[in-house]
């Protein structure tokens, strides 16, 4: 009885502590500035340190909830979240503090406070000490060995440039665990690290030995901004997004994000890394459409018949650049026409562009560049999404996505696309569809495994399937009835596409910075196609497989990759009445060395191709990136690339004219033609500056791509004859480009890039420019949402200008004189816009604009009113068919 009693009195005692403990907690709201997660990370952590029980920081509402005892000042707390940078009701932080806080980091500074003082100098605790470092790499290095020198605790702070020892002054010492953090090479406030141990520590690690004691170490903040803070595993490459990281092996992605629309600055070569979010800032139907917010590539229409688009870049044609998705060979061979229809823009994750060499590792057809397509394949929890989009001319989409986690290693994508255009457009009234109209299904599947963490194991599945059918040329065309029975001009495409794929990758146990990484893929692509009286039908088989294997010599200062490659195609083409087959078979080896300093980056790579037409070929490429300063960046680069031209299936908007083709054959193996060889030279400056109180970036960079033995496409000799035949002399390509990024106010983006184009070639009958190439192009993007509401809603406006100089045209003067065309064409603009509702973060609506300058081409087609007689041609197109087009969409998740 006694117990029993003893019990309960302890009981009710315990309640009576926690709720008189209870009592002395008083929970408050203070308005405090912020921008993103990491800003909310480290108000929440500075507010606990100074003593708060609970801290919530809401971005949308700019607020910070404490909940603390009597015994700790809400005031103090303020002032520590003011000393690490964010102004407050009640304080303002210094502007340095302010000032060295990461770009993402720089809120609207319009709270009035009382400022706090300058921490220049870190006020120390007892058991506090300097010890130089950068990132968290250092942290752990640091925290390590001070327990392996009798620490029984270690915490290292990178803003303080600090570390807190916790020991037993019976079994060691603090000079014991100092002397043994400069050994493994990090100076601190009374040992130096010896040099050849500080030299050999990775690259993110090598901290400027020159900063006094108790000064901020800059590059921790410039690491913050290129988030290099997020995780420095030797042999990952870390994204730019602070709340988003990816582990991969070369070649083999297996989780993570992509950064938002960036220029990589870690990366040596020039790398920018559109995310989706980017994309859903213009009418992103497809592939075709994802730039229309960037300045770097040109999107044309190639076509007033089969209505198709096409990438430029560096002023040449989309064929020069290597377009991957998941890093696996895509949009090439027959594909090259209609291929950036065949990526929905709602199934992207992300883009990265590489303007310029790219690495070896990926190939040896780059020569403008690389742009990569990374699918939807990561959530943490299941996401069912559905866009539904129209436009007022007739066109109908809809996108299906779900994404998926099965366990914890395993995840699945489900993708589906549909679209439909049935409207009859005709804006110029020649009698001709301004597009096709017609059907695609495209679905997909994707199957992932990560356990890199444990056993080192990561590997992607996927699989895709599409079904293309499109019509055009004049209205009222019959597809089912032959065309030699009957009077109406008409183009028919059918095209089959199936790909399956799989990308598998181990880190070895102990060793993060050693991997390897294996690709394979299988593409079966068929066309059946018709312009008119003319036919044309190719089959391509295509295998893919490449095995990457990445480690470093010594220390990850000197990292390298090696590996080997295969590529098959097999080709089956008829044009008219001619048949074209062909196999390639090309096993490869390449190498490639990255050495990273103090401030540069040096990535030089080589391989050799054993092309059993085209020969062996050896392809070399560097690329060098110099860190002045943290916002001063300089990058070079130089290489080489080859590939085969298909000069039917890259033709193809010409099949739609009077045009016989011609192949002046020299003794090659593919069409009677040598393979195509260019060198490919670059530089760009990157400066980052502070303009409005808030981050600026300048990129200026120059490109020359010199060619060897190009394949030219020769549309001058005749207005009646389209002539291939292989480069003899000169043929170069000039591109500059400067862009401007910044930011006047909070929440709006300006964006202004102008471009230089100088594309010229020895012709047959002598040097001209190359045809469809405006010379000056100017790009205005403008971007503004507003803040969101407490339900995650918000606005968005986003508009577009797209400027276009004048094009040499082809000659035409042997034709009659009205189906001649001028020399040059006219200058126009063209303007997008968009703007779009946010409801939460569930549903969104949109709304948007297309050429609202409605510019358009009037004699996009040649005698449009003979289209089987000798003039007719639909190929020379230089600006948009149609007028100011109009949608509407709408994007739920589930």
């Amino acid at each position: 009885m006694k117990l029993y009693i003893s019990r309960v009195i302890l009981g009710v005692f315990l309640l009576s502590t926690q709720f008189i403990f209870a009592q002395h907690l008083s929970k408050n709201q203070f308005k405090v500035k912020g921008n993103c997660d990491m800003c909310k990370e480290r108000i929440e952590n500075t507010a606990k340190k100074a003593g708060a029980k609970t801290a919530i920081y809401s971005i949308d509402l700019q607020t910070l909830t404490l909940e603390t005892d009597h015994s700790v000042s809400t005031d103090d707390i303020l002032k520590k979240v003011a000393e690490a940078g964010h102004d407050n009701e009640k304080f303002k932080s210094t502007d340095a503090t302010y000032e060295a806080l990461p770009g993402c980091c720089h809120y609207e500074r319009d709270l009035q406070a009382k400022p706090v003082e300058n921490h220049d100098h870190h006020s120390k605790k007892e058991n506090e000490f300097y010890v130089k470092g950068n990132c968290e790499s250092c942290k752990a290095r640091i925290e390590k060995a001070a327990k392996d020198a009798g620490a029984e605790s270690a915490e290292w702070n990178a803003e303080t440039q600090t570390v807190i020892l916790n020991f037993n002054s019976e079994k060691t010492s603090s000079d014991t665990i100092l002397k043994k953090i400069a050994e493994v090479g990090h100076d601190n406030e009374k040992y130096k690290s010896n040099d050849n141990t500080y030299k050999n520590l990775p690259a993110c690690c090598l901290y400027d030995r020159n900063i006094p004691f108790g000064e901020a170490n800059p590059k921790v903040h410039a690491e913050e901004d290129n988030s290099e803070h997020s995780g420095h595993n030797d042999h990952s490459t870390t994204n730019e997004n602070h709340d988003n990281h990816e582990k991969q092996i070369e070649g083999v992605i297996v989780t993570g994000t992509k950064a938002a629309t960036s220029l990589n600055k870690k990366e040596a070569g020039l790398v920018f890394n559109i995310d989706k979010k980017e994309l859903l800032k213009a009418a992103c139907c497809n592939l075709s459409e994802s730039f229309e917010t960037n300045a770097t590539v040109d999107v044309s229409f190639s076509n007033a018949v089969t209505g198709t688009k096409q990438l430029k870049m560096l002023g040449l044609d989309q064929k020069y650049t290597s377009l991957t998705k998941e890093l696996l060979p895509e949009i090439r061979g027959l594909a090259s026409a209609y291929g950036l229809n065949f990526i929905p823009g709602r199934w992207i994750e992300s883009i990265q562009l590489t303007k310029g060499g790219s690495t070896v590792t990926n190939g040896y057809e780059s020569i403008t560049g690389q742009i990569n397509t990374e699918l939807l394949k990561n959530a943490e929890k299941p996401e069912t999404s559905l866009n539904l989009f129209a436009d007022f001319n007739g066109r109908a989409e809809a996108n299906i996505t779900n994404v998926s986690p099965i366990n914890d290693k395993w995840s699945q994508t489900f993708l589906l696309h549909g679209n439909g255009t049935f409207g009859d457009t005709d804006m110029n009234n020649d009698g001709f569809l301004d597009r096709p109209k017609g059907t695609q299904l495209n679905t997909a599947y994707l199957l992932n495994y990560n356990d890199l963490e444990k056993s080192g194991l990561g590997s992607h599945f996927g699989i895709n399937f599409i079904k293309d059918e499109r019509t055009s040329g004049q209205i009222g065309f019959d597809k089912k009835i032959p065309q030699d029975k009957q009077s109406l001009y008409g183009v028919g495409i059918d095209i089959s596409r199936f790909q399956v794929w799989n990308k598998t990758g181990y880190v070895f146990k102990g060793k993060p910075y050693q991997s390897l990484g294996w690709m394979n893929q299988y593409t079966y692509h068929q066309q059946d196609s018709f312009f008119g009286l003319r036919n044309y039908s190719g089959k391509q088989q295509t295998y893919y497989s490449n095995l990457i294997f990445e480690s470093i010599l010594g220390n990850t200062n000197h990292k390298y990759k090696a590996g080997a490659s295969f590529m098959y195609d097999g080709y089956d083409e008829t044009y008219l009445t001619d048949n074209f087959k062909r196999n390639e078979i090309v096993p490869g080896a390449f190498a490639e060395y990255t050495l990273t300093g103090l401030k540069y980056t040096l990535v030089a790579g080589a391989r050799v191709d054993f092309h059993n037409l085209a020969g062996t070929q050896f392809t070399p490429r560097l690329n060098f990136k110099y860190d002045f300063t943290p916002q001063t960046i300089l990058r070079l680069s130089a290489g080489r690339g080859f590939r085969t031209a298909n000069v039917f299936a890259e033709s193809q908007q010409y099949f739609a004219s009077n045009r016989n083709i011609q192949i002046l054959q020299n003794g090659g193996n593919i069409y009677g033609l040598k393979p195509e060889i260019a060198w490919n030279y670059g530089a760009s400056l990157q400066q980052e500056f502070k303009l409005f109180g808030r981050k600026s970036t300048i990129v200026a960079d120059f490109f020359r791509t010199d060619f060897q033995d190009q394949v030219m496409v020769d549309l001058d000799r005749s207005p009646q004859q389209l002539t291939f035949y292989n480069l003899d002399g000169k043929s170069f390509a000039n591109s500059f480009q400067t862009q401007w990024d910044f930011t006047p106010f909070k929440n709006f983006e300006v964006r202004l890039a102008y471009k230089y184009y100088d594309v010229q070639a020895d012709y047959l009958d002598g040097r001209r420019e190359v045809p469809f190439m405006a010379k000056h192009r100017g790009f205005v993007n403008l971007a503004y949402s507003t803040n969101k509401n407490n339900n995650g809603g918000f606005w968005s406006f986003d508009t577009t200008l797209n400027l276009v100089g004048k094009q040499r045209l082809p000659n035409t003067s042997s034709n009659p004189e009205e189906f001649q065309l001028p020399t040059y064409s006219e200058s126009y603009a063209i303007l997008n816009a968009q703007f779009s509702r946010n409801f939460n973060k569930k549903i969104r609506a949109y709304v948007g604009g297309e050429n609202l300058t409605s510019y358009y081409q009037k004699n996009a087609i040649v005698d449009f009113k003979n289209p089987f007689g000798n003039y007719f041609d639909g190929g020379m197109v230089y600006a948009p068919i149609m007028k100011a087009n109009f949608y509407v969409g709408l994007d739920v998740t589930f």
